[in-house]
Order: structure tokens, then sequence, then C-alpha cells
């Protein structure tokens, strides 16, 4: 076999017809075409040939004129190889045969008699389809491998990337460490991902939401108190700050955290010290503070709802997480690894997307980011019918359905400039001056636009 044969794509034909066999094996020069006429070998075929894409007629011997041997060999296909992308072919019951296969996790159907032409594209269509997953496979283990430090964060972005060998870099430095990004956007597993990175990893990585904790509870749980300081104080606890001591504390949302608690964090980040509530003693700790926000606490400070110099202290290293949307590839890349979860865990029965759910998953904004995304694929691995979750499990419209449906030509145009906006921040890394000079307009313009849009530097 000549250097180029090997390098085709392979496709199997299973097909019982003589002439049909060789009418299609001509019809596929950019492929090398293996024939098979029966099911013993189809399988020798595919096991040792291991093809992209599959062509199967239902009736084969020795059901000639039914699907019980045609099903039998999808059934095994999809067991041994399920990635191949299998298109069948039946003239016999043919919407029932097609629902049934897709059900099976065939790729796709068509009807007998044979349109050379339309199987060519929907071959072609398959082999396409089959080379983007084998891409994203091969991404997602480069990069499992490269940022195993960060524990289970998958990403094939370099946007996401450089956010990690950013952390990577700073793990060791005894810095306060802000992580900046939209709900939903990962900074907590980012959070992690630090802590288990640094020299702190073999001690306690303690997290704590400053916004779901009621402002009169949140100096104890931050602080700790002493038996008796308030009504219901029945013992000494000590807070998370101590509970993380030579580890890291992680703060999420922490511009909630009120003006009077500010004084306190501020004190404990400059002398490492705190006080319980309920006591005056000063009681040494070595915790790493790892914060995070969704808010804009440069607009905070210049309203006076948070102080500058705690702002200063707790970003000694800023990182600025990316929007899902802003993440090429990533959501396809993270919906199937949901998949495989929660297939494990709740419905093993389901083993990919369909066609139209990877296309929908890669058009749909993800305004609620890795945390919407997840959601949406639990759900539609609980309540799948079939084998494969489909656009509508996901609830998500098809792409050319929402293009015409959501929008006229004003919503478009404001819609690309939110694109093309979001793109250059992310670029240049929230710097206000290299995203106007990016985009070839004024400062005054770029805020003016932030404004119009909504969008954060």
């Amino acid at each position: 076999m000549t250097e180029t044969a090997r390098k085709l794509p392979k496709l199997l034909i299973v097909e019982d017809d003589a002439g049909l066999q060789a009418q299609l094996k001509w019809a596929y020069e950019d492929f090398e075409v293996f024939v098979a006429g029966d099911r013993a070998g189809a399988i020798a075929l595919l096991r040792s040939e291991m093809p992209d894409v599959v062509t199967l007629d239902l009736g084969l011997p020795p059901d000639p004129d039914g699907t019980t041997e045609g099903f039998a060999v999808l059934d095994e296909i999809m067991a041994l190889k399920p990635d191949t992308k299998v298109i069948v072919a039946s003239g016999h019951g043919a919407r029932e045969s097609a629902l049934q296969a897709i059900a099976r996790g065939a790729y796709d159907f068509y009807q007998k008699p044979v349109d050379i032409d339309t199987l060519g594209l929907i071959v072609r269509r398959a082999l396409h389809l089959h080379r983007l997953e084998e891409e994203n496979r091969r991404l997602a283990g480069r990069v499992e491998k490269d940022e195993r430090v960060l524990g289970r964060m998958i990403t094939a972005a370099p946007e996401m990337v450089r956010v990690a060998r950013t952390i990577e870099r700073v793990a060791n430095a005894n810095v306060s460490v802000m992580l900046l990004g939209a709900s939903g956007t990962g900074k907590e597993l980012l959070a992690r991902g630090l802590h288990d990175a640094s020299g702190r990893a073999k001690r306690e990585f303690v997290a704590i939401n400053c916004a779901a904790i009621p402002e009169n509870l949140l100096e104890s749980e931050l602080f700790g108190h002493e038996k008796g300081a308030f009504t219901g104080a029945i013992k000494t606890t000590p807070g998370k700050i101590e509970q993380a001591a030579g580890g890291t504390l992680f703060l999420d949302e922490v511009g909630d955290i009120p003006l009077q608690l500010q004084v306190k964090l501020l004190r404990f980040l400059q002398e490492r010290v705190i006080e319980r509530v309920g006591s005056r003693e000063s009681i040494p700790v070595d915790t790493r503070i790892v914060c995070a926000t969704h808010q804009d606490l440069e607009a905070m400070i210049a309203d006076g709802r948070f102080r500058e110099d705690l702002y200063y202290r707790l970003a000694e290293i800023v990182v600025r997480i990316p929007a899902l949307a802003e993440r090429p590839g990533d959501p396809t890349l993270l919906a199937k690894a949901f998949l495989t979860r929660y297939a494990k865990e709740m419905n093993p029965r389901v083993r990919g997307f369909a066609a139209d759910a990877l296309a929908a998953i890669d058009a749909w904004g993800w305004p609620g980011n890795v945390r919407e995304l997840e959601n949406r694929v639990k759900r539609a691995v609980i309540m799948a019918d079939e084998k494969v979750v489909s656009a509508a499990d996901l609830d998500l419209a098809d792409p050319d359905e929402q293009t015409v449906n959501a929008l006229n030509l004003k919503t478009a145009r404001e819609q690309a400039d939110r694109r093309v906006i979001r793109h250059a921040l992310a670029r240049s890394e929230g710097n206000i001056s290299n995203t106007a000079r990016m985009l070839g307009i004024s400062r005054p313009t770029l805020y003016d636009l932030l404004k119009q849009y909504d969008l954060q530097s």
C-alpha cells in the first residue's frame, strides 16, 4: 500500500448486491474503500481496518428481505467502535427503520434505491464530523495531560491555556490572587487548581461564598467566635480563615463583603493575625487568600462600596477568565466530557451527541457559561430517549432557526458588535487602550460601546 493510500480516510461498504458494490466502490476515489457482503465480513473488516465511515445495507443474508441481520451488524459496530459514523440504507419500512437505526447509534439513514450523489454528500459530511470529533478527542487528551496540575480543567482554547499557565506560575508565590470572570466560568475550579499546584496542596482548601451568607453571620463564618459571643454561640468555633491554616481560603464573590468587615479582612492580610468574634486575643494564621468576583470592583471603589487598600491587597495577581463563548472549541469539548460523566452515572445507554446537537452547542452563545452547559447536558442525558442526545434534548434551537427567529438587522449588528468586542477584550486581557487600538476606535468610543452593550472590561 502506498503512503498516499494510507493517508486516505477509510470507508467500509456493507452491501450484498455485487453490482451495487462495484458501483459504490468506484464512486469514492478519495477514500480507501473496503467491501463486505455479509455480517462476518463486515465485522472482520471493522476490526482490521477501523474505518471512519460505514455504509450499511440492512437487508443482508441470511435475511436479505428483512432488517434483522443489518441491525445486528449496526449493534456490533456501535459496541466495538462507537465513534464510527454508520450510514444505514434500507427499502423496508423506511421511516420505522430510520428511527430505529438512529436510536441504535447510526449517524444517518437513506432510502433505497441509492442515489450515488446524495449518498456521497452524506458520506463526506459524516467524515467531516468524524474528523472534528477525532480532533476534539486528541485535543482533550493533550490538554488533560498538559493541564493535569489544575485538576479536572478541560480546555482546548488558547485563552484558557494562558490562564492555566499563569496560575501554574504564581501557584508557589506567596501572593494573593484575584480571579475575575462572569458567573459560571469556573473560578472555583481554577482556585482549586492553584491550591493543588502549590506547596500548600497537602493542607486544607476551604471555599466560602460571601454573597450566600447574611451580613450578620459572615464575620463569624470568616473569623470564628468565642462561646457566648452572641445568642446561639454555645461553643468556641474557629472560622474559615483558621480552618484553612497552612492551606488556601477561596473567597467567592468577595465584592459582597460589607465595608465594616472589609476593614477586619484588611488587617488580617496586613498582619496575618485574626480575632474571633467576642475575643480580643490575636491569633496568628498562615492562610493564603484566593478571591473571585464577577463584579467591577474598580467601579465599586469609585462609588465607595469597596476599599481601595483592600483591593490592592487582594489583587496582587489578577487573572481574568474568558467567557465560554470566547473559548473556541471548548463548548463541544466540555459537553462531551459532561456527557461521558453523567451517562455513566445516570443513563448508560446514552453514547454521544447527534449532529444537530453538536451544531447547536457550537452556535449557542452560552450566557450562563460552563454552568449552563453542564446543566443542559446533565438534564439531556437524564431525559434522552435515544442513544444519542439531540438539540431538542438540550433545549437548543437549530442554529439556522436561532438566526431566523431571533434576529432582525439591528439585533444582528448588535450581536456582531458584542462578539467582536468580547474577542478583542479577551485578546488584550481587558486592557482598554489595547482593545480600542485593536478595534480601530478611540477609547471614549469603546467606553460608550461597553456601556451600550452592558459589557465589562
